[in-house]
């Protein structure tokens, strides 16, 4: 398969093949005919596998480290699970600052919508932002 074949079956894009394989996640061989890239069966379960390992939350050096550890022999799901529960945590403590962010945006926009816009001469540049208290 060639780039584009192997993006169209796993339903990502042909730039998304280019950076796996410029990383070293995929792994084609070169056509001696056309020197196009040539993916084989494997290469598109590594890739689907990926696809599915990025929708979780794991990153490349994540997937990476997966991959090599399945090759070398052993079974990587207790790293999975490690790796996950690591990530959720993350992921919820995001939430959590992003939540209080959204409380203090809302704050201000209450509180300044009685305010009236106006132009500052003392070198501040928006009133609005300075008289914001937390």
């Amino acid at each position: 398969m060639r780039v584009s074949d192997l993006a169209r079956k796993a339903d990502t894009t042909a730039e998304t093949v280019r950076h796996y394989t410029d990383i070293g996640l995929l792994t084609p061989t070169r056509n001696p005919e056309n020197g196009y890239r040539q993916y084989d069966h494997t290469n598109l379960q590594r890739l689907r596998f990926a696809l599915k390992a990025r929708s979780l939350g794991f990153t490349l050096t994540d997937i990476q480290a997966l991959v090599d550890e399945s090759e070398s022999g052993k079974t990587p799901c207790g790293d999975v699970r490690e790796l996950i529960e690591a990530r959720l945590q993350e992921v919820e403590a995001r939430i959590a600052e992003l939540q209080q962010l959204s409380d203090r945006m809302r704050q201000a926009m209450t509180d300044w919508q009685k305010s009236p816009d106006c132009r500052l001469d003392d070198g501040r540049v928006c009133g609005l932002i300075d008289s914001f208290v937390e």
